[in-house]
């Protein structure tokens, strides 16, 4: 076995027992904090930066690295802590998000550790609108806080996308109201934009938080005696999310005989070889990586022209 194939066997096994492997760091003091190891490229010490003008104060500079260019952001800034000083004594995550790569300045890199998904939960509902937390967990009696990196994204370097307007045809316009979409992503960002882009084609949508609040309201509706495929025309999920994640989720669903026939649409910032395997294995019909509100409309589309009996493009 390469190492290349070893490494994808064992992050089949990771993601499809319902399990993260979470890289923790710090900033600024002694929390620690985390992010899905699946995002992260590399770390490397604090390259050389070249300030640029008229950007964001998180943004510290450019790097030349590898054989590109890439910001680097202080996440301690981006989430509302103070700059951290002599950034050449630092480290730099390079992460790939949303099809973007960009690195996270951070004072000091702790270790990688496996987590059960059950284990990490949203995080306190006081914590406010503003915060820039995704999740909250545990570990060794220490709280590790898992950060919303497309919300520090989209504040740094904001996109709105709209859907183009000659995929929204007519037709589509005046039957799409007559379908349904359960929508399921635990951060707050990417949630909206999705919700945007969705009123847009015109259909109706229900949004959940996270894979067993998901679950758990499917199930419900099926024990209702409800054909849960003629409620919903599809769902549209996150991968990564507390309590339970996108391929559990979907693995769950597609096991379930009164839920097996609703249509998946895996939607992550998670990109790659690896997403297409796990999408084969749990049984999902649709992987695509954020964002890109075309692709997403022209997938909510192809699955109302197929509900109404329409020529499909």
């Amino acid at each position: 076995m390469t190492n290349s194939a070893g490494k994808l066997t064992a992050r089949n096994k990771i993601a499809g027992g319902n399990r993260m492997e979470l890289l923790l760091f710090r900033l600024n003091g002694r929390q620690l904090y985390g992010i899905n190891v699946f995002k992260v490229k590399e770390i490397i010490p604090c390259p050389r930066l070249t300030n640029l003008p008229h950007h964001t104060p998180e943004v510290r500079g450019v790097a030349h690295v590898r054989d590109g260019t890439i910001s680097v952001v202080d996440l301690g800034m981006a989430i509302r802590q103070p700059a951290m000083q002599k950034p050449e004594t630092h480290f730099v995550i390079v992460t790939e998000y949303n099809r973007r790569t960009q690195g996270f300045l951070v004072r000091e890199v702790d270790r990688i550790v496996n987590i059960d998904w059950e284990e990490v939960h949203p995080p306190p509902s006081g914590s406010g609108k503003d915060s820039f937390l995704t999740a909250i967990t545990q570990l060794d009696n220490q709280l590790i806080e898992i950060i919303d990196v497309e919300k520090i994204i989209a504040s740094v370097d904001p996109f709105a996308q709209t859907v183009s307007s000659e995929i929204l045809t007519d037709e589509i316009k005046q039957i799409a109201p007559q379908f349904h979409i359960l929508l399921v992503d635990d951060s707050t960002v990417a949630r909206h934009q999705v919700e945007k882009n969705l009123s847009e084609t015109g259909v109706k949508f229900t949004s959940l938080t996270n894979g067993r609040q998901a679950l758990e309201f499917l199930q419900n509706m099926a024990a209702e005696g409800k054909k849960v495929n003629d409620e919903f025309l599809m769902i549209i999920s996150d991968i990564e999310m507390p309590e339970m994640d996108g391929y559990t989720l979907t693995k769950h669903i597609k096991q379930d005989p009164k839920l097996t026939n609703l249509t998946v649409l895996l939607h992550s910032s998670l990109s790659g070889i690896f997403n297409e395997s796990m999408v084969k294995k749990v049984g999902a019909n649709y992987f695509l990586a954020k964002y890109d509100a075309d692709e997403l409309a022209k997938v909510v589309i192809h699955e109302i022209k197929a509900a109404a009996g329409l020529k499909r493009g």
